[in-house]
Formats: C-alpha cells, sequence, structure tokens
C-alpha cells in the first residue's frame, strides 16, 4: 500500500534524526549516552556501598518528575517543531559554508598567488582538517553563545532555551528559530574561513573525515556523553581535563539560574574557549545545589505559541527609544535584561 507524501516525509525526517549515524541525536549517541549514564550510576552505588536494582536504576535514569513535568512536556514540542518546521526556515536561510570557503580561497590565492599541492600523506592532511574544522565548529558554537547572552535583542531569542527549569536530552530541541539561524549562520561563516584557509594552505581540496557529513569528532564527542549535558546527572570534569573540555556537569551549571554561574560555560565538547577568554567555571566533584529556569513567575513560559511569538516582540522593544528609567516598562526591561 503506497503512503501518502506527508507520511512518507515524516518517517524521513524522524529517519535522519535517529538513524543517520552522523545525527547529533541518533539512536546509538542516546544508547551509548544511557550506557555511560548507567555505568556512572553502577559505580557511585557500588562507591556507597548501596545495592543495585532495577526499579533503583530506572528512578535514578528517568525521575518521574522529570517526565511529568510542563517543561519536558514542552520540550517534546519543540522537538517535532525542530525537525519538521524549523529546520526547513532556517535551512533556506543559512550562508553557504560551501560558498564562503571558496570566497576564502579565491581571495588568498588572488593576494598571495596559488600554492603547491601538499606533499604530506592524505591522512595527515585530512586529520588536520578534521581537527581544525572540529575546533572552528567550537569557537563559532562559543561565539554564538556569547553574543547571545550579552546581546539584549540576541538574548531574547535565546531565552527561549533557558526557560527549561529541568534538563533532558530533548532540551537541546528547546530554541528560537531566530536563535537557530543566527546560530547556522555563526557556523557557516567560522567554518567557511577555516575550511577555505586550510584548503589554500594544503593547495588541493582536502576533505575532513566525516560520518554522514558530520565531522568525527563532533560525532564521536556526541556518542561519549554530550546528551548527558541535558540532564539531572551530576558528572564533573575537574582540574586539567576541566579546562579542556565541558562536562555534563560543566553545561548544567551554565543552565542554573544562580547569578553566580551566569554566562559561565558556553563552549560545546571543549572548555578550552571559555578557560582562554574567562568564562570557565570548573564545577565542583559533589554534586552543587542548582536551580534551573528564567521567567519562573510566568505561567506561559512552557507554551509553545507565547515562547515563539513573545521574543519578537521583546526584541524589538529594544530597537525603540528607552523609557523614563522610573516607569514600569523601564523596570520590566531591566528585569528581563540579559544576565550580566
Amino acid at each position: 500500500m503506497d503512503l501518502p507524501a506527508g507520511v512518507l516525509e515524516f518517517f524521513k525526517k524522524l529517519q535522519s534524526v535517529f538513524l543517520s549515524s552522523g545525527s547529533t541525536f541518533s539512536l546509538t549517541s542516546l544508547l551509548c549516552a544511557l550506557g555511560v549514564a548507567i555505568v556512572f550510576l553502577i559505580v557511585k552505588r557500588r562507591q556507597k556501598n548501596r545495592r543495585i536494582r532495577f526499579r533503583t536504576m530506572l528512578r535514578a535514569l528517568f525521575p518521574k518528575r522529570i517526565l511529568s513535568s510542563r517543561s519536558h512536556a514542552a520540550d517534546v514540542g519543540y522537538f517535532f517543531l525542530g525537525v519538521f518546521v524549523f529546520g526547513l526556515i532556517v535551512g533556506g536561510a543559512v550562508i553557504s559554508y560551501q560558498f564562503i570557503s571558496n570566497g576564502v580561497i579565491g581571495l588568498l590565492v588572488a593576494t598571495f598567488g596559488a600554492v603547491r599541492p601538499t606533499a604530506l600523506p592524505e591522512l595527515v592532511s585530512r586529520s588536520a582538517i578534521t581537527l581544525t574544522l572540529f575546533l572552528a565548529y567550537e569557537l563559532a558554537y562559543w561565539t554564538d553563545h556569547y553574543l547571545s547572552h550579552r546581546v539584549p535583542i540576541l538574548w531574547e531569542f535565546h531565552k527561549v532555551h533557558h526557560t527549561a527549569n529541568v534538563l533532558t536530552p530533548l532540551t537541546v530541541f528547546r530554541v528560537h528559530p531566530v536563535d537557530s539561524l543566527v546560530f547556522a549562520n555563526i557556523v557557516a561563516i567560522v567554518t567557511g574561513v577555516a575550511n577555505g584557509s586550510m584548503n589554500y594552505l594544503f593547495g588541493t581540496t582536502t576533505y575532513q573525515y566525516a560520518i554522514t557529513d558530520g565531522n568525527i569528532l563532533l560525532v564521536l564527542f556526541v556518542h561519549a556523553y554530550v546528551h548527558l549535558q541535558h540532564t539531572h546527572l551530576w558528572i564533573p570534569f575537574r582540574g586539567v581535563l576541566g579546562r579542556i573540555l565541558q562536562s555534563p556537569a560543566h553545561h548544567q551549571i551554565h543552565h542554573s539560574n544562580n547569578p553566580a554561574h551566569f554566562n559561565k560555560n558556553l563552549g560545546s565538547c571543549l572548555a578550552i574557549w571559555d578557560w582562554l577568554f574567562g568564562t570557565l567555571y570548573i564545577p565542583k566533584k559533589e554534586p552543587e545545589k542548582l536551580s534551573f529556569g528564567v521567567e519562573q513567575n510566568d505561567r506561559d513560559i512552557h507554551n509553545l505559541a507565547h515562547s515563539l511569538v513573545n521574543p519578537i516582540f521583546r526584541a524589538a522593544s529594544h530597537l525603540t527609544p528607552a523609557p523614563a528609567s522610573n516607569s514600569p516598562v523601564a523596570t520590566a526591561v531591566r528585569r528581563d535584561a540579559p544576565p550580566s
């Protein structure tokens, strides 16, 4: 029986999200995250001489208070919007990574002349560009995140992600399409410049090692632990490791509504850019008492329509002349300003 085109497209989208090995939300990466979480809980319980029971583990992995929360329900809605709606909107307005890359190559050739093709083995040149593009992606991620927290207009859209008061892997989809649009363009520009520069230096087209178009290093990090950044499991990296990698605890600190944690840990997989630019907060060994979510007094923060429309008006308010400092509007603007 032939299925309607819409149904086929629905399953095709789900397949690309869950079954593509290069997807950042693939089933293999989710299963790896679950495996790491199980091992972590087993080790913690054995350290405290506690028995390991299936029901106890199940409750620890999937707390009812999280699964039954309005915040989690909103994340589910954002997942479907992100996969089936936002992707079409954002994808059509992103600067071409390849266009930027080709433009950089052309500019360098016109300025310095062509270079002879590298004599390096393919393994070396491809490994170098793979690492370079991964570092470029991380720098782009940090840059976008920094701007999203510091520029009031951008914060109004990024704030949607920070309205989550519980964290699950689905929280990664809790983003406003304007936030996604800005992020995608910054990533395209930074990685395009990096790719063009490296290809010019090698004197020939050199491709990164990838898994279905995803940088292999990024895919490996996602499979290792990145999903656990949006969970309740306190897994901290400390010492030198905590200055290089963003542990799950690093990112939970980032979501904290404690002012001491504002604008900290802005990286994705790596902490090196936070370390370099002074935005790093290394989590403590023992779990810190955290609460998540901005604007928790707003009853509509988990309403999808409200969260998609309201930021547009708030962002527009930053383009209008500032009201008198003692007016109710000014007070509201100060209350909703990005954390500093």
